[in-house]
């Protein structure tokens, strides 16, 4: 005799992160989690320096932060409810809204992390088709049916880097019921250029059926503190606070964001060298075409690689292992001819051109 899990845990693949280091145990430049090549702002670095003692519980509440949050995005606190990253948030989304014999529905290519969310809360995951490895709408609107509890759409989308503009992001929202909920995933949003905002925060200001996620692990360089934001209706609010854990951000944590927004400066050359590096990866990337390369187009911080050729995406992200960098393979995603290559630096990404050149070029 022994506990039995429920049958929709039992389905459930745990997510598996991007390696870094060799099956050897050497260690390897992580270019497979999408991190920030800069690092971390040396504001939010120094106020770790200054957070509340670590015998002292954080604030259950993220008060400071929220209100920081708020300040930078025009928002009112009272509609933010902050979280362990944005994972914690997206499942706890899923956990209020979803259970047995609902449905919830993503897409195709989309971030891992919603079939698990849908699963763990007894939902059935439901995938709507991709068009050119991106989203959708006509696609997914077709799926919805009185079984659907919520839509996750991640804008800019992990792993293939495609982005749905202002006027799609809309279309999609005003043909949903009122009461399904749409949680738009912006972990990449601080990457897209001002005028190019899909306007998912003011949908989420508008409306009683947005939610809009956020995350401090990419752009700001906080991935190792584990902190992340949702805003939305005051009933929406309302819901994850009651459900997630207490004090799920650190007094570290909190300090460390609250710093990092204060430094948009950091943010900003964070993006502008993105925004340099990724055109500079694409277009030697589309250098390599008579080889079978294509990369995807890309709004995030990373680019998606097809292999199409002699070479293949497998044998692309062993090639790079040997020469110390670790990229993401995505088999299990439907994806075996994808290689996710995070953009770092300049000279990172100099070797990585060269190396896939030369693999390329000897496979033929």
């Amino acid at each position: 005799m022994r506990p039995i899990a429920k049958p929709w845990i039992e389905a459930i693949h745990a997510y598996v992160p991007g390696k870094s280091k060799t099956a050897d145990g050497r260690p390897l430049i992580k270019l497979s989690a999408n991190e920030n090549p800069l690092g971390t702002s040396p504001a939010a670095l120094a106020a770790a320096d200054h957070a509340q003692p670590t015998f002292l519980y954080p604030d259950p509440d993220s008060l400071a932060l929220r209100e920081k949050i708020g300040a930078v995005h025009g928002l009112d606190p009272a509609r933010i409810v902050c979280g362990a990253g944005s994972d914690e948030l997206l499942n706890l989304a899923a956990q209020a809204y979803a259970g047995p014999g609902d449905e919830v529905i993503y897409v195709r290519y989309g971030f891992s992390v919603y079939d698990i969310a849908a699963r763990r809360c007894g939902a059935t995951p439901v995938v709507a088709p991709d068009k050119d490895f991106g989203t959708d709408v006509d696609a997914l609107l077709a799926l919805v049916n009185e079984k659907t509890r919520a839509v996750f759409i991640a804008n800019p989308n992990n792993p293939t880097g495609s982005f749905l503009p202002r006027g799609e992001i809309a279309r999609l929202h005003a043909a949903l019921p009122g009461d399904v909920l749409f949680v738009l995933d912006q972990a990449y949003g601080e990457y897209v250029s001002t005028e190019n905002d899909d306007g998912g925060l003011a949908l989420a200001a508008a409306h009683e059926n947005v939610l809009v996620t956020r995350t401090f692990s990419k752009i700001y360089g906080l991935a190792g503190q584990r902190i992340g934001w949702a805003t939305g209706a005051p009933h929406l609010v309302a819901m994850l606070n009651r459900i997630r854990l207490p004090f799920n951000v650190t007094n570290s944590g909190q300090a460390m964001a609250v710093a990092a927004l204060d430094d948009q400066a950091f943010v900003t050359r964070s993006r502008e060298h993105n925004r340099a590096e990724r055109a500079r990866f694409i277009e030697a990337i589309r250098g390599m075409s008579n080889h079978g390369l294509r990369p995807l187009p890309s709004e995030a911080n990373f680019v998606l690689v097809l292999f199409e050729g002699a070479l293949t995406a497998e044998a692309a992200q062993e090639g790079l292992a040997q020469r110390g960098y670790a990229t993401r393979w995505l088999p299990g995603q439907d994806l075996a001819q994808g290689l996710r290559i995070t953009i770092g630096t300049a000279e990172q990404m100099n070797d990585i051109i060269a190396g896939l050149r030369d693999m390329a070029e000897a496979a033929g």
